[in-house]
């Protein structure tokens, strides 16, 4: 069913009530010509509700001939704000940038975080954000995921359908997603629900299975058949399988640069709200997939660029690949074991789990 505009408002003021948004707070919704125009009033109307100083900055379109398909995440770094000095200035001014445009992987979004302003992006649909609504347990299961994580030194990954992998830690922060944005420096997406990291330079070894079923952003399709990914030294060596390891591998070769087959970021999943199941009930153009990222015990590794961590490798193409069924251990403990959450402090609530 439809999310009407009073219930989406409601919506907006919870998660900004939850981002501290109040009377002492500028804020700045940032959008372009994809943006859904109700989530732009929305977040407008809620910030001005609370007592916020709003305004809204609407950027030019931008594209790259390199990128293939619509999806917003299929071209990461270049977006509409780059070398645009003046509306860089602008956003420098507020607290809090609702961004309904994905300024994700950007060096402009990892300055502006550095200079203590909170960002929230919102670019899921209604309906998609509404049943994915954040709450405060969902942001005390994934800090109790990332107090593991950050005091782990190896991370290793198994599975039924083959995944031996594992990884060595430390070298890079541990980062929560949990729906909403209220600390100085802070970036989170409502509709989120998972923790990662990214493994120490060149320590991922072994192999990756993604078993039929298995979903692949940016191309939001289940794998028709496995693709057995063979890493070394933190890169994919080897792609072996049939048309879905083809495809995989051209898609990836066609960016022309060796730093898309490095691993990037690893973690799991803990939203129950989120479903395996969602990706082909909803419009593809209008879902960034946000349910596939995000559901309860999946290990979700991706490939690509590692700047947001603050590393070096700047690359345009950038894979999120959620896998179901898989064990993962952190010094030998297990966190998730066959897909399904074992770390006490990390289990849903009964209520939750029971309308998973």
């Amino acid at each position: 069913m439809p999310v009407g505009d009073s219930e989406l408002l409601d919506m907006f003021e919870h998660v900004l009530k939850l981002s501290r948004v109040d009377e002492t707070q500028g804020v700045a919704v940032l959008k372009s010509i994809d943006s859904n125009p109700r989530l732009v009033w929305a977040a407008m109307t809620a910030s001005e509700r609370l007592g916020a100083k709003v305004f809204g900055l609407d950027l030019p379109a931008t594209n790259n001939l390199r990128q293939i398909g619509f999806d917003p995440t299929g071209y990461v770094g270049e977006t509409s704000l780059t070398g645009h000095w003046a509306a860089k200035k602008a956003l420098e001014a507020v607290d809090l940038i609702i961004d309904t445009v994905l300024l994700l992987h950007s060096p402009e979004q990892n300055q502006l975080l550095s200079e203590g302003k909170r960002m929230l992006l919102v670019i899921e649909p209604p309906e998609i954000l509404a049943r994915l609504l954040p709450t405060e347990d969902d942001k005390r299961r994934v800090l109790a995921g990332c107090k593991r994580l950050e005091a782990a030194k190896k991370i290793e990954v198994f599975s039924k359908a083959g995944t031996e992998m594992s990884a060595l830690l430390g070298e890079y922060p541990v980062i929560p997603e949990y729906g909403f944005s209220e600390d100085p420096g802070r970036w989170d997406h409502w509709g989120s629900g998972f923790l990662f990291t990214w493994p120490n330079e060149g320590s991922t070894n072994g192999k990756i299975v993604i078993d039929t079923g298995d979903i692949l952003y940016p191309f939001k399709t289940y794998a028709q058949s496995p693709i057995t990914l063979d890493v070394k030294d933190g890169r994919i060596v080897k792609f072996s399988g049939t048309v879905d390891a083809e495809h995989l591998e051209s898609y990836m070769t066609s960016f022309n640069d060796p730093e898309v087959f490095a691993i990037s970021h690893m973690g799991w999943g803990l939203q129950p709200r989120a479903k395996w199941s969602a990706q082909l009930l909803y419009d593809r153009s209008e879902s960034v997939g946000m349910d596939g990222r995000s559901f309860y015990g999946n290990f979700l590794f991706s490939t690509g660029p590692n700047t947001e961590a603050g590393g070096t490798r700047n690359t345009a193409c950038h894979m999120d690949i959620p896998l179901r069924g898989c064990s993962v251990l952190l010094d030998g403990e297990a966190i998730v074991k066959d897909g399904d959450v074992v770390a006490e402090d990390q289990i849903a609530q009964p209520l939750l789990r029971a309308a998973e």
